[in-house]
């Protein structure tokens, strides 16, 4: 397809301006590619310990023709788009932006809390994307309580979709001991492991800063990590 038809694509939702912010370069988002993040404004979650809040909090200030205008002068650097936020499947015309990101020759990668697997099923069925890595953000039982989104089974109803999925995918959680325990972290393998999940597990430790959506304060419980569950890998970040 040509970058013209590729821009074609988006007439009708070029208008508007979902895409907060752009980071040009990035070696570490998207597993063996040299990519760029797009980051969706806005979040249908509040997870205290959220590095992100002006995106969250904030209007969009770049449309998806801009966007598109940039990483077509970025072919031939980039092989990679990454999708992130907030969250990126809150823009109900991502299927035909990934679709013009295709092409342009790019491969994407979305980061998501999958709270729409409506969103999810559409770009796994046009196999608009190449990767996804979806938030775990808590055991089932406690996800409202974190995150503030009262809706699980529609993240779990998006796990079980991938799974479904030939799609490469990983998993992930955000670590806060204060907020998660080691046998909530356990809980999360146990439920991924007899769903089927054959990855690898990334658990990712938070580290303080001082903006985050809920000012959140230093971790005060320490945790033993000897205690994890065995039943998956687990690729410790930031620890």
């Amino acid at each position: 397809m040509s970058t013209k038809s590729a821009f074609s694509l988006l007439r009708s939702v070029a208008a508007n301006t979902p895409i907060h912010s752009i980071t040009k370069f990035t070696t570490l988002d998207y597993p063996n590619h040299l990519a760029c993040i797009l980051w969706f404004a806005k979040c249908n979650m509040a997870c205290p310990y959220c590095y992100n809040p002006r995106i969250v909090r904030e209007n969009g200030t770049i449309s998806t023709d801009e966007a598109l205008r940039f990483l077509q002068s970025r072919q031939g650097r980039l092989d990679g788009v990454v999708l992130s936020g907030g969250e990126c499947t809150l823009y109900l015309d991502l299927k035909a932006f990934c679709e013009a990101i295709k092409a342009l020759g790019y491969k994407i990668k979305i980061d998501t809390n999958g709270t729409n697997p409506d969103i999810l099923e559409k770009l796994l069925t046009c196999k608009a994307i190449d990767y996804v890595a979806l938030d775990y953000k808590s055991p089932w039982n406690g996800y409202q309580t974190l995150t503030h989104y009262a809706h699980p089974k529609r993240v779990e109803q998006s796990l079980e979709l991938l799974l479904k999925s030939e799609l490469p995918f990983e998993v992930r959680t955000t670590w806060h001991s204060d907020f998660l325990s080691i046998n909530d972290v356990n809980t999360i393998i146990e439920d991924l492991h007899v769903k089927g999940y054959k990855g690898t597990y990334y658990v990712q430790h938070y580290l303080h800063v001082n903006e985050t959506l809920g000012e959140t304060k230093e971790e005060q419980n320490k945790v033993d990590l000897s205690q994890l569950s065995k039943l998956l890998p687990i690729d410790l970040r930031n620890f």
